[in-house]
């Protein structure tokens, strides 16, 4: 029984009557009788258009048409593991891998078109799909059956495409010297569906015999199921605490899940923390301590003044400040969706918008106890990490797995995805610097408190880490979140170590390791507080020292890229020529990621209001312009929500923040107006845009409200309410 083709279904059918003519670790690359070239790579499409980029340096690394070129969906069945499509690293990564892969296949197909003509390959041209030897033409289609590739070329699941670096392509399979689509800004390839309003999304799937479910997640984090009224008119799947129902249709599933809630009876606990008290709750412990950056010369003193207020020290002058963010929700438009099925067989088939096919493949045969599982990648709603997309997977399954061999798909509620699905942890930072008589900044001491920033599947060495498993009748008990690696870019110390020039630095994160309240990634993990927190402390140093903002970071700054970024973002938001109300911003994700600056310029009368963000953005080598400058406007506006309005709201038992109104974003009458200039640099490695403008846009909108309003907030989202309280407090 298969789900494809079919008008119902938005997935991409299979290519029929394909030839594999690359099968690496960078893609899986088939080509069909049409002359269509089938690429399936291990990254996601989640709304940031990674699959119209990757195809771009497919058609440049082949020689083909970008029109010749098709991207399949991933699958477990099918191409490479490339873990997850995370961290703004896809272009990074699966970029090299993929070019390489598809310049070995038109070495192949060049090596075949020689031989076929009886001369070196050197003498073959390719242009647009088309091979050349003087008047003699030939294309992939008619080379395929014999470049053909054996299977075995496949990477075997649970290896990593080359721990994604890319192999070096054959002799003679070096690329156009002259790219013809890496640069160009074309249209999107996902997007005229979407527009269209045509089935693409996961939420829009229909398979033959489809069944609907619901599950009933319990009403608080610490709530176990004591007992529940029989329902003997209803299809109830029950296992422990797992609850959920199987309907023809999805009104008759809703009002089921209505019913099933009335019957369920939960016993409740205080398990949560004090929302209005996370510094103190992060900071009790207990912790992992984390060196990031060890001293090698004299720190500021550890008596730290609060308020950013100086006294004197062995140092010199010292300033201090403590800042902190609130939990965080994913808030996406749509909440999360699957569809699963069990065959005669006893294979399971599992459609999921996951950020990673391979690891949810292996997270659900840990819970399950079957290897016989295929996932098929179909698109979500957008996604900014974590989300509950993993989840909703193992509901499908479970609750498929008591269907009879017919497909279940099943849809979470928007008040799930607000109070279960993984938030980004809170965060406390405390920051001191010793400056010198100019106020130049001699040492630097920053200590960050978080939760861990990953629980994904697989995490803390294999942990499957699915919500449903732990509310089984023989539960999964998960350890809290953990972080990656330092060398990985790291989870709460993401950016913790400044991109000044500063003579010494002591930097030491603190994750908690014990926790009521599930986090994971979200955009930019840790990255967002801590260059929300450097950066306004820069500010506040720059104040105290009589010193215009910006020449005080250029005076500390010897990065000629961070400073070009810097610069022409001033530049451009008209910085010193008297524009009011502007702050600026500027980091470098992970430290090794893009360049990114930024100048907010806000109103404060009646609200917090930006009105406009100015960017500058270097990303090296940029593949899609429109792309670059799609996904930093994203980035920009999602981080400007969460800077002045976004916070997980619970008390001492229940997440409550479960709608639009108890947990708001920012509406599009609120939106900024956004403006972003690429500064480019041609032949140096292209690195991801995805999360570079989060941090750098929370600390311009903060040192833009100070600019306007004369008083510093240092602990977000800088609402309303917080102005009011920090005016009163003055």
């Amino acid at each position: 029984m298969s789900a494809e083709p079919g008008a119902e279904v938005p997935m991409e059918a299979e290519p029929r009557a394909a030839v594999s003519v690359g099968a690496g670790p960078g893609a899986a690359v088939s080509v069909g009788a049409d002359g269509v070239i089938s690429v399936r790579v291990g990254k996601v499409e989640l709304g940031q258009g990674v699959l119209t980029a990757l195809a771009q340096i497919a058609a440049d690394a082949l020689g083909a048409d970008l029109g010749q070129v098709r991207m399949l969906p991933a699958r477990t069945g099918a191409g490479p593991d490339e873990g997850f499509t995370s961290g703004s690293m896809s272009i990074a990564r699966s970029g090299p891998a993929l070019r390489a892969e598809c310049a070995r296949v038109r070495a192949a197909c060049t090596a075949e078109a020689a031989r076929h003509w009886g001369v070196s390959p050197g003498q073959v041209t390719v242009r647009r799909g088309e091979f050349r030897h003087g008047d003699r033409t030939t294309t992939y289609a008619d080379l395929a059956q014999a470049a053909e590739a054996p299977a075995e070329g496949l990477p075997t699941e649970g290896a990593p495409a080359n721990g994604g670096r890319a192999r070096a392509p054959d002799a003679g399979a070096r690329a156009s010297e002259v790219p013809v689509f890496v640069g160009v800004s074309v249209p999107r390839l996902d997007l005229p569906g979407k527009v269209a309003g045509r089935p693409r999304f996961i939420h829009d799937l229909r398979l033959p015999g489809q069944l609907y479910g619901r599950v009933l997640r319990p009403p608080s984090p610490g709530a176990r199921l004591t007992g529940l009224t029989p329902l003997p008119d209803l299809r109830v799947v029950r296992d422990g605490s797992f609850l959920g129902v199987l309907a023809e249709t999805e009104p008759e599933a809703d009002r089921a899940l209505a019913r099933l809630r009335e019957a369920a009876e939960w016993d409740e606990r205080d398990t949560l923390p004090d929302e209005h008290d996370l510094h103190t709750f992060l900071r009790t412990g207990p912790h992992e301590t984390i060196p990031v950056r060890t001293p090698t010369n004299a720190q500021p003193t550890s008596d730290r003044p609060k308020d950013g207020r100086p006294e004197s020290g062995r140092e010199g002058e010292v300033h201090a400040a403590t800042y902190g963010r609130p939990f965080i929700a994913h808030a996406s438009i749509a909440p999360s969706c699957a569809a699963a099925r069990w065959n005669t067989d006893g294979s399971l088939e599992v459609w999921s918008h996951t950020q990673g096919v391979h690891p949810l493949r292996r997270a659900l045969a840990q819970i399950l106890g079957t290897e016989r599982i295929e996932v098929r990648h179909v698109e979500g709603a957008g996604c900014y990490g974590h989300n509950a997309a993993d989840d909703v997977a193992l509901d499908a399954a479970l609750l498929a797995r008591e269907a009879g061999g017919r497909p279940v798909h099943v849809r979470w509620s928007r008040r799930d995805e607000l109070t279960w699905a993984p938030f980004g942890s809170a965060m406390s930072v405390d920051v001191a610097a010793s400056v010198d008589a100019k106020g130049m900044v001699r040492s630097w001491r920053y200590d960050v408190w978080s939760q861990g920033h990953t629980s994904r599947p697989g995490y803390a060495g294999g942990v499957p880490g699915l919500l449903a498993a732990a509310h089984l009748e023989q539960p999964w008990t998960y350890p809290a979140a953990v972080d990656p690696s330092l060398g990985s870019g790291s989870g709460m110390a993401r950016n913790a170590v400044p991109i000044y020039d500063f003579p010494a630095m002591e930097i030491t994160g603190h994750r908690v390791l014990e926790t009521p309240i599930r986090s994971s990634a979200l955009r930019s993990l840790g990255a967002f507080m801590n260059v929300f927190a450097i950066e306004s402390f820069m500010d506040e140093l720059a104040l105290a020292a009589g010193r215009d903002p910006l020449a005080y970071r250029l005076a500390h700054l010897s990065d000629p890229r961070a400073r070009e970024v810097l610069t022409r973002a001033a530049r451009a938001a008209g910085w010193g020529g008297g524009e009011p109300g502007l702050g600026l911003g500027v980091a470098r994700y992970k430290g090794s990621g893009a360049y990114c600056a930024v100048v907010a310029q806000v109103a404060a009368e009646h609200d917090v209001r930006v009105r406009r963000l100015t960017i500058a953005v270097d990303v090296g080598q940029v593949v899609n312009p429109d792309g670059v400058r799609n996904q930093i406007e994203g980035g920009a506006t999602q981080a400007a929500s969460w800077t002045l309005k976004e916070r997980v709201r619970f008390d001492r038992r229940r997440i409550t923040s479960g709608d639009w109104e108890s947990y708001p974003i920012l509406r599009f009458p609120e939106a900024p107006e956004v403006t972003v200039e690429l500064v480019e640099h041609p032949g140096t490695p292209s690195v991801g845009a995805g999360e570079a403008a989060q941090g750098p846009v929370a600390a311009a909108i903060a040192n833009a409200l100070t600019t306007t309003l004369g008083l510093r907030l240092r602990d977000l989202p800088l609402t309303r309410d917080a102005v009011v309280a920090a005016i009163q407090r003055e």
